[in-house]
């Protein structure tokens, strides 16, 4: 591995008809601290997209990711502050696409967990890419740094997990 490539950690499983993603981070911020990233529309811009959050059970989720991206417009399935928050990356009549924030104490700080319930297709490793490069932008944002869209991390995120789509889906 050259100097300029940077360590891309995620697990990818099959779950019946779907991928299973699960991507971990340990930060040293509280989980109230990371909580707020993952909810306040303000913050959320710093690092995902535009829009709002409605942090409740059934509280909507509305993002626009511009030209880059599929607008976002779903329902919050599950909401448990400063621990828990589930809610499907999806709009309208597409397909559910699941995806849940665990916030677990440690330390001084907290590990975040992102899983993903993914259609098993051609777009996996795209999906896992991207919010691999949205987690260094939380990370970032976290430290009160505001960062582009990092597309060299992409790029090397994207050819790891088409790696690990190959070897955990093959079988």
């Amino acid at each position: 591995m050259s100097g300029t490539e940077e360590v891309i950690e995620g697990t990818v499983r099959r779950k019946g008809d779907r991928v299973l993603v699960r991507l971990d981070r340990e930060v040293a911020h509280l989980p109230e601290t990371v909580w707020k990233m993952l909810t306040d529309s303000v913050c959320l811009a710093e690092w995902l997209a535009p829009g709002t959050l409605d942090a409740r059970p059934g509280g909507r989720v509305q993002l626009d990711f511009g030209n880059s991206g599929t607008p976002i417009d779903c329902r919050i399935k599950d909401c448990q502050p400063h621990r828990r928050l589930a809610y499907s990356w999806s709009c309208g009549e597409a397909p559910e696409r699941p995806l849940v924030w665990e916030l677990e104490p440690i330390d001084e700080g907290t590990r975040l967990s992102l899983t993903l319930l993914l259609p098993d297709d051609d777009l996996v490793p795209i999906a896992c890419a991207g919010w691999d490069a949205h987690l260094e932008m939380l990370l970032a944002a976290l430290e009160g740094i505001s960062i582009h869209f990092p597309a060299g991390r992409f790029r090397q995120a994207r050819a790891r997990f088409e790696e690990l789509v190959r070897e955990q889906l093959a079988a």
